[in-house]
């Protein structure tokens, strides 16, 4: 009998604390509604001439004068003595700042990933061009070391610093596809975001697979075309989010493999 005692004045003291709650409320509620109505007096107030205007106005701004003194003044109150109501206040106030650090560090977590992917970018850009200006190079001293013939040495030195500089113009236009194309695939087409990861997650008890963006599947899509032209299709993986393969597929930029559904490859537009 006493544990059946406990039990119903525990379950009794959340019921107590909520029904305290709602009782400062509608107080509180009620002294809004009066502040508001004694605000609705005061703006039906007639146009008076302009000196009483001045003298009601300052009388009006004496008034809340002293109301702002007696703010001042005032001690804040507490809102509950009820030790349950000030723990349910608590758990609240809790809650809210973990949801709040959970998506600031969600937000830092995305941008760190996209800058390591953007430095990865930029370094494999760079071994590029120290790739092409090493043959450039070795080019140039080729064509210097042919000085038995004067004619030929002048007309290929022409033409190294024509196809250097062809060349040079060639890697600029690429560099500024590749970053307009990076904006744009940015801000219509972002990440998966880290929801669709935790519903793979809690759909099968296999590991979670990070979803790449639209971006990366691109890439993926043009290396393989250029690199093995004979043999242009990739297989498609869990990383690869559903949506964005099928709208690669749905407007042809992407086809799929006529006898293996899970490969595909990118339509050949520079042929």
């Amino acid at each position: 009998m006493a544990e059946c005692a406990s039990e119903i004045s525990d379950t009794a003291r959340p019921v107590e604390a909520k029904v305290e709650v709602l009782d400062e409320c509608e107080s509180i509620w009620k002294q809004i509604e009066e502040c508001q109505s004694k605000l609705m007096l005061l703006g039906r107030e007639t146009l008076l001439p302009s000196d009483a205007k001045l003298s009601l106005l300052m009388l009006q701004w004496k008034a809340l004068k002293v109301d702002v003194h007696q703010w001042q003044a005032r001690s804040p109150e507490v809102i509950s003595t009820n030790p349950d109501v000030l723990l349910e206040l608590g758990k609240e106030e809790l809650q809210k700042v973990k949801n709040d650090l959970e998506m600031v560090l969600s937000t830092i977590q995305s941008k760190n990933k996209r800058l390591e992917e953007d430095l990865k970018r930029e370094k494999q850009w760079n071994e590029e061009q120290k790739q092409m200006l090493e043959t450039l190079n070795k080019m140039e001293e080729e064509a210097n070391t042919e000085a038995e013939h004067p004619s030929k040495k002048s007309l290929k030195t022409r033409e190294l610093n024509e196809l250097k500089n062809k060349l040079l113009k060639l890697e600029t236009y690429k560099k500024e596809l590749l970053s307009a194309l990076g904006e744009f695939l940015d801000e219509h087409f972002p990440p998966p975001e880290e929801g669709e990861n935790i519903k793979k997650k809690n759909s099968s008890a296999e590991t979670a697979v990070e979803l790449i963006a639209l971006q990366e599947i691109l890439e993926v899509l043009i290396n393989t075309i250029m690199t093995t032209p004979h043999e242009p299709y990739i297989t498609i993986n869990q990383s690869f989010w559903p949506p964005y393969v099928e709208l690669l597929l749905r407007y042809g930029v992407a086809l799929r493999h006529p006898e293996d559904p899970n490969r595909i490859r990118l339509q050949a537009y520079h042929n």
